[in-house]
C-alpha cells in the first residue's frame, strides 16, 4: 500500500477564526462565515445531515456520479491530478477515482486535519496505487502555488456537494477565478450544483426532523465556546432555516431566544430578542444561471450530467474554449 503524504498545515493564521468571529458580531446584521462550522464534531454532524431523508443533495449527486463517472473521467483526463476542494468525508470521490489510471494524483484538501487524514488513509486503502497529497488548508485562501508540480499532469479541481452555492454569486465569481489560477492553463472544473425547485422540498432539506441540521448551526456557538473562551448560552439561540425566493437562496440563522450577549476578547456583543447571526447561504441555480456565472470566471461549459427530476447538476468546465471542439474529435 502507497503511504500516505504528510499533510501540511494550513497557511492560514492561528487567530483567522477570532478575527471572523470578531469582525463578523460587529457588523450589522451579524454573521460568521460557514467555513468555521467544520471541527471534527462539525464534520461529523454534516455527514449525519447527508443521510437524513430530507437532505437529497447528496444521494442525488452520488446517484449521478455513480451513473456517469466513467464518462466524467474519460473528460477530465485518467491520468489527471485530481484536487478537490473541501474533501470532507470524501465519500463521493472513489466514484471518480475508480476509473482514473494508476499515474493520477490525488490532492485532497479541506479546513478539518483529522477528518482529511482520516478520509485519505481510508481512500489510499481502496486505490493504493494512486499517489494520495493531503493538504489541511482553507481553500478560500490557497495561492496558485500551493499544490506540487507534477509535470505533464493536467489539473482538474472537484468541487461537489454545491458548496460553491455558500458564497454569494460576486464572491463565487471571485472563487472560480482562483481556482482557475490553481489550475492553470488547460486546467478543469468538475463542480456539482444545486438547482432551484420547490420550496417545500428546499425548506425541509434544512430542517431535518432528526435535528441534525439544528445541531451543526449550534456547534458553531460551541466551537466558539470551547476554542475562543466565548461567553454565551448556547441554549438561548435557536436554529432556523428558510428559502429567500428573491435572492434564490437557502438561509441559515442562529436566532438570540432573549435579549442578551456574547463576551469574547475583552468584547461584549449585545444582541436584541429575535436578532440573528447569519451563518450559511446557499445559493441554488438553474443550469444556464450557473454557467452564465462560470462563464463571467473564465470558464467554458462542456457538458452536463443530472438526475432524473433535474433536482441537481454536475457540470464539467475547461479553461478553453476550443477544447470543446478537441472533446469531439
Amino acid at each position: 500500500m502507497r503511504r500516505v503524504s504528510p499533510t501540511p498545515k494550513s497557511d492560514q493564521g492561528e487567530d483567522d477564526f477570532l478575527i471572523s468571529v470578531r469582525e463578523g458580531l460587529r457588523h450589522q446584521p451579524k454573521s460568521i462565515p460557514p467555513k468555521f462550522f467544520y471541527d471534527a464534531h462539525g464534520s461529523h454532524l454534516f455527514d449525519l445531515i447527508c443521510t437524513t431523508p430530507e437532505y437529497y443533495p447528496t444521494r442525488t449527486e452520488t446517484g449521478i456520479l455513480e451513473r456517469h463517472g466513467a464518462e466524467m473521467a474519460e473528460m477530465i483526463g485518467t491520468s489527471c491530478t485530481l484536487i478537490e476542494l473541501g474533501s470532507g468525508s470524501a465519500t463521493k470521490t472513489p466514484l471518480i477515482l475508480r476509473h482514473l489510471a494508476n499515474d493520477a494524483v490525488y490532492v485532497p484538501i479541506d479546513i478539518c486535519e483529522p477528518h482529511l487524514l482520516n478520509s485519505t488513509q481510508r481512500l489510499q486503502a481502496m486505490f493504493p496505487a494512486l499517489q494520495m497529497q493531503p493538504l489541511c488548508a482553507d481553500y478560500h485562501q490557497l495561492t496558485d502555488h500551493a499544490i506540487k508540480h507534477h509535470a505533464g499532469k493536467r489539473y482538474v479541481v472537484f468541487f461537489p456537494g454545491s458548496t460553491i452555492g455558500n458564497c454569494t454569486p460576486g464572491d463565487a465569481v471571485k472563487l472560480l477565478k482562483r481556482i482557475a489560477a490553481l489550475v492553470g492553463p488547460g486546467g478543469g472544473l468538475l463542480i456539482g450544483v444545486d438547482a432551484k425547485k420547490s420550496i417545500e422540498t428546499l425548506n425541509a432539506a434544512y430542517n431535518d426532523a432528526a435535528g441534525h441540521t439544528a445541531a451543526f448551526n449550534i456547534n458553531l456557538l460551541k466551537r466558539m465556546q470551547n476554542e475562543l473562551g466565548a461567553q454565551l448560552d448556547a441554549e438561548q439561540f435557536a436554529h432556523h432555516a428558510y428559502y429567500n425566493e428573491e435572492h434564490g437562496r437557502i438561509e441559515m440563522h442562529l436566532v438570540s431566544q432573549c435579549k442578551q450577549s456574547i463576551q469574547m476578547d475583552g468584547e461584549s456583543f449585545a444582541f436584541k430578542a429575535g436578532e440573528t447571526i447569519h451563518t450559511e447561504n446557499s445559493y441554488k441555480y438553474a443550469p444556464q444561471e450557473f454557467k452564465q456565472l462560470a462563464r463571467t470566471a473564465g470558464w467554458h461549459l462542456q457538458s452536463t450530467w443530472h438526475d432524473e427530476n433535474e433536482w441537481f447538476n454536475v457540470h464539467y468546465f475547461s479553461q478553453s474554449a476550443s477544447e470543446s471542439l478537441k472533446l469531439a474529435r
